[in-house]
């Protein structure tokens, strides 16, 4: 099943307008699934999300922050011990590492705090263009738009901005969706992909969007 979208099938406008509107309408408000109740919390969520479930970080960090949820707890709390709290998520040791120096940086370059700009986000370790955009858009409201694998789905199959590589992708969603709805787009479409537009078989049957969405093998409802 191909998510390949040629140029004669892009969304219009119009129809951009009615998918966010609706998305909107059903969730005015929504949020991450990763708990956090700092910008630290959620970077260090992020990090430790990389080929893991947000479920699973959740059990992790509700192990890890009683213990140590500030850059220099966690220093001190030392990369073994670390490793203890976090050794239920898949590569915990590489992420470990990279938390560990990541706190380091934080402390030692920005007083313990996570920085609000994308370039001091990017120069920590472990931090990529993705993790950036998230800790940039939930922690500081800035209308970023991190490309994860679903998000990257939901822009090829729909025509909503098709693209060869999470960047692509990125910068057309940027430039195509309306100003009122980038700060929370985001959330809206990686929800809608993890629950309705599924990599497999996408839940055509009951997405609430389907009349905007170009998609051409729409799957129908099961008997």
């Amino acid at each position: 099943m191909s998510s390949k979208t040629s140029k004669s099938t892009l969304m219009k406008p119009a129809e951009i307008e009615a998918f966010f509107s609706t998305l909107q309408a059903a969730n005015p408000h929504p949020e991450t699934e990763l708990a956090y109740s700092t910008p630290f919390e959620l970077l260090a969520a992020v990090l430790l999300s990389a080929q893991a479930t947000d479920v699973g970080v959740n059990k992790a960090t509700a192990r890890l922050y009683p213990v140590a949820n500030t850059p220099q707890a966690i220093l001190d709390l030392g990369e073994d011990k670390l490793c203890d709290h976090i050794k239920t998520i898949g590569l915990y040791r590489s992420k470990a590492r990279h938390l560990m120096q990541a706190c380091r940086m934080l402390v030692e370059l920005h007083g313990g705090e996570v920085p609000r700009s994308r370039e001091a986000l990017e120069a920590l370790p472990g931090v990529g263009r993705k993790t950036a955009n998230v800790v940039l858009n939930v922690a500081f409201g800035e209308p970023t738009m991190a490309v994860d694998t679903h998000i990257f789905r939901l822009g090829n199959r729909t025509g909503l901005a098709p693209g060869k590589t999470p960047l692509e992708v990125e910068l057309k969603l940027l430039k195509r969706i309306p100003a009122p709805y980038l700060q929370h787009a985001h959330h809206w479409l990686i929800l809608h992909g993890r629950y309705v537009c599924q990599a497999r078989k996408p839940r055509c049957w009951e997405c609430s969007v389907a009349e905007s969405c170009h998609f051409k093998d729409k799957s129908p409802a099961p008997a």
